[in-house]
């Protein structure tokens, strides 16, 4: 059996860092949460959600999956949406897909990797609404990069389409939900423009 000894080790030299920073820090987050942000991203370990915002614990209610992916039957999903909007009150919902997304490459061909191929039909269904613009693209690598921002613009749409979100701006519950990518190779968020509230519904 593998040793992680290291990992306790890194995680209480953090731990003391912190209180070195902040000696009442982990007394405070203990009492109770109230971020601002659910961040819904992607399961790649190149993209943490609070490190890349430089934000602290606390700070960002976070949901990852492959591909970061919004589907309508995802039970998993839906609860950290509702969670975050009707019990945290979140004022924004952030999907952030990042460039070289590994479940958005796998989509676009036509091998088996088996359990997953199930969900990355989602990515697919994403390509069949844009294949005229996306066969449009004759470099590979901007059809992928392409591909990673409608895929997060599709997201976006689900999300705003959720009974949760259309009944927090029934309400007048103020919240706003982005649509941004990661790029790995300068750790820059992009914001995709799609951003929406209750005044302005995604389909």
């Amino acid at each position: 059996m593998s040793n992680i000894d290291h990992l306790f080790k890194n995680n209480r030299a953090w731990a003391e860092k912190i209180i070195e920073e902040d000696p009442s820090f982990f007394d405070t987050l203990a009492q109770q949460q109230k971020p601002e942000y659910l961040w819904i991203g992607c399961s790649d370990s190149r993209v943490p959600a609070n490190e890349l915002l430089g934000m602290m614990p606390g700070e960002v209610f976070v949901h990852r999956n492959i591909a970061n992916q919004v589907i309508h039957t995802d039970l998993n999903c839906l609860s950290v949406i509702q969670f975050a909007v009707d019990h945290l009150k979140v004022k924004h919902i952030i999907v952030c897909g990042h460039y070289g997304c590994g479940g958005v490459l796998a989509s676009m061909d036509d091998d088996s990797y088996g359990l997953i191929d199930n969900w990355l039909r989602h990515i697919v269904d994403v390509h069949r609404f844009h294949k005229e613009k996306l066969d449009a693209i004759t470099d590979n690598t901007e059809k992928f990069n392409t591909l990673c921002e409608l895929n997060v613009i599709e997201q976006v749409a689900n999300v705003c389409n959720t009974t949760i979100v259309k009944n927090a701006w029934k309400a007048k519950q103020e919240l706003t939900v982005h649509g941004f990518v990661y790029n790995l190779a300068d750790g820059i968020l992009k914001d995709l423009k799609v951003s929406s509230d209750q005044q302005s519904l995604t389909r």
